[in-house]
């Protein structure tokens, strides 16, 4: 007696669902990676006379940033980090949707110690950007690196810019002593994409076609790029 009206109802329930929107980036670690992207370029671009200039992000065609890379050395060391990457739009002066990207590497060389770093790379060059799109990514062997000059102009470094695919900007948080010959591998977090956008979208398709709405902590990451951006 009750099976009519109860198969009813299923069908109404799965109907809401598939017409619901999917609300993107609600996942809390996601969120959570994002916000602490946000916070590490704030805190890199508020550094009194040692942020990265605001010239080279104008100038610049993307932006990675890898928050608290965790870096082991004991001898042999390896570092890991989780993060995104934005490329700013034709226009040159806003940012688009954040892809998740995950940072694996080994170093050789004497060292010990244990570092958290916060990792901007910002890609000056066609070719960077172009790396951003391959299933691995070697800092320094498919696109050249060279680190960032700091300050609030960055007209002494024109050089610089122009010469390196990448610039790289990094912050410590603890003690790592000794020297070490490192290339990371940048590397898409397939998973990560397809949680946040709900579909197995391609770095292609986030930073060309537009494939979802950001989420909160996504929109203050490209509003304090954007706002970093602007000419003052």
């Amino acid at each position: 007696m009750f099976q009519r009206p109860l198969a009813i109802s299923l069908v109404l329930l799965v109907s809401v669902m598939v017409s619901c929107p999917v609300v993107h980036g609600q996942n809390p670690e996601l969120e959570n990676r994002l916000n602490e992207a946000a916070s590490a370029i704030r805190e890199i671009m508020e550094a009194p006379d040692s942020g990265i200039p605001r010239d080279l992000l104008r100038r610049s065609q993307a932006i990675v940033i890898f928050p608290s890379v965790l870096k082991v050395g004991f001898g042999f060391g390896g570092q890991y980090g989780k993060g995104v990457a934005l490329r700013k739009e034709t226009s040159g002066s806003k940012w688009g949707p954040p892809a998740f990207f995950s940072l694996l590497g080994a170093s050789v060389g004497w060292q010990m110690g244990v570092q958290s770093t916060d990792l901007v790379l910002v890609v000056m060059s066609e070719v960077g950007l172009k790396g951003l799109f391959r299933d691995k990514f070697t800092i320094g062997v498919d696109a050249s690196v060279a680190a960032g000059p700091i300050g609030r102009d960055a007209s002494a470094a024109t050089d610089i810019a122009l010469t390196a695919g990448i610039l790289s900007y990094s912050r410590a948080k603890g003690l790592f002593m000794g020297i070490s010959i490192s290339g990371g591998i940048i590397e898409p977090d397939w998973d990560a994409n397809e949680k946040y956008y709900g579909s197995d979208a391609s770095i292609v398709d986030i930073f060309f076609r537009g494939v979802g709405d950001l989420s909160p902590a996504g929109g203050r990451l490209v509003d304090i790029l954007n706002r970093n951006t602007k000419a003052k």
